[in-house]
C-alpha cells in the first residue's frame, strides 16, 4: 500500500475516533451500537434500530445529523400516515400568470432520514419509504425526482410483541444493511445518564465534518483489500446460514455484500489495511440478524438469531 493511501486510511480511523467520541457523550452505554450504526452509514447502507421506548434510538439518529453537518428529517410513523406523506405530492399552484401543478418534496428529501417508530406505519405506506431506499428516486405522477447525496434511512421500531405494529416483510428487510438491538442500560449506566441529562448544563456536539468528506470516507471504505480466502470465507458463513436446521431460509446475495462492506469498515476503524477473519465475523450478526427466516419450531421457542449466527460461526470456524 503507497504512503498516499495510507495517509488516507489513517484520516479515516481519526475521524471515525472523532466520531464515535463524539455521539458518546450524550450516547451513554451504547459505545457499539455507535460503531456500528457510523460504520453503516459510512458503508452507504440504511440501518433499522430496535428497542423499546425510551432508550435513546431518536436522540442518538440526532447527534449523528448533529456530528456530520447533514440535513436531518424526521418522520413520525403512525397508521393514518400516508405515502405521500413521506414522499412528497404534487400541489396547484394558482398565479396572476395562470396555474399549474408543482411537485412539494416530503420529508424523505433530506440527507439523514430517522424513519421513527416505521413498523407503527400501514405496509402501504411503509413500502413508499422502503422503494425509495432501494432506488434513491421518488417517482410521483410519472416524474422521478433524484434523493440527496448522501442518502441514508435511520428507521427506529418497536419489538414486535408491542401493540399496535405492522412487522416488515422479509424482502423490505432486506434492504436495510444493518439491524441494530438497543438493550436497557444496566444500573451504573443508568446513573450516569440521570446525571447528565437532569442537570442545568447541555451537552452540545461539534461537527467533526462536511457533506464532502463524508462521500470521501465513504469511497475510501469500498477501497480497503480483501483477500480472496476472506471472500471465501463470507461465501461460507452465508451458505451455512441456509442449511441451519432452525433456519427455513438463509441469508441473501445482499447480506453477504453487507457483511463485506461492514468488514471493510471495522477494519478501517481499528486503522487495519485489510480485512481480517474477525471483522466479517463482528459484521455477521448487524449484517444478517434480520435477513434469517426462522422455522416455525424456532419462532415458537423464542430462538435468537444472534444464537443461531453464533452456532453457524462456529460451525464454519471448525471446517
Amino acid at each position: 500500500m503507497d504512503s498516499q493511501k495510507s495517509l488516507s486510511f489513517d484520516t479515516f480511523t481519526k475521524k471515525f475516533q472523532s466520531l464515535r467520541e463524539q455521539i458518546a457523550r450524550i450516547i451513554l452505554g451504547q459505545e457499539k451500537i455507535i460503531e456500528d450504526l457510523l460504520i453503516a452509514v459510512l458503508a452507504k447502507g440504511h440501518v433499522l434500530i430496535e428497542g423499546a421506548p425510551g432508550l435513546g434510538k431518536t436522540r442518538l439518529v440526532r447527534a449523528l445529523s448533529e456530528v456530520t453537518q447533514l440535513s436531518f428529517g424526521r418522520i413520525q410513523f403512525t397508521p393514518d400516515l400516508m405515502p405521500a406523506d413521506v414522499t412528497g405530492t404534487m400541489v396547484f399552484i394558482e398565479e396572476a400568470s395562470g396555474s399549474r401543478f408543482e411537485f412539494q418534496r416530503g420529508p424523505i428529501f433530506h440527507h439523514l432520514v430517522l424513519a421513527d417508530e416505521i413498523n407503527r406505519a400501514t405496509p402501504k405506506t411503509q413500502s413508499a419509504l422502503l422503494e425509495a431506499m432501494q432506488e434513491r428516486i421518488v417517482t410521483v405522477s410519472g416524474s422521478e425526482y433524484s434523493l440527496p447525496n448522501p442518502f441514508v434511512v435511520l428507521a427506529t421500531q418497536n419489538p414486535l410483541e408491542m401493540e399496535g405494529t405492522y412487522p416488515l416483510p422479509e424482502a423490505q428487510l432486506d434492504r436495510f444493511l444493518f439491524k441494530l438491538l438497543i438493550h436497557r442500560p444496566d444500573a451504573a449506566t443508568l446513573g450516569r445518564i440521570l446525571l447528565t441529562t437532569t442537570g442545568s448544563t447541555e451537552t452540545k456536539l461539534e461537527p467533526i465534518f462536511s457533506q464532502r468528506e463524508l462521500l470521501e470516507l465513504q469511497t475510501m471504505l469500498r477501497s480497503v483489500p480483501i483477500s480472496s480466502s476472506a471472500i471465501d470465507y463470507v461465501v461460507r458463513l452465508t451458505e451455512a446460514t441456509h442449511r441451519h436446521p432452525q433456519v427455513r431460509l438463509g441469508a441473501s446475495p445482499r447480506g453477504a455484500q453487507a457483511m463485506t462492506l461492514a468488514a471493510k469498515g471495522y477494519a478501517l476503524a481499528a486503522a487495519r489495511p485489510h480485512v481480517e477473519l474477525e471483522d466479517i465475523r463482528r459484521a455477521a450478526f448487524p449484517a444478517l440478524r434480520h435477513r434469517l427466516l426462522l422455522s416455525f419450531e424456532a419462532e415458537v421457542e423464542g430462538t435468537n438469531p444472534d444464537d443461531i449466527l453464533g452456532e453457524v460461526i462456529k460451525q464454519v470456524d471448525k471446517g
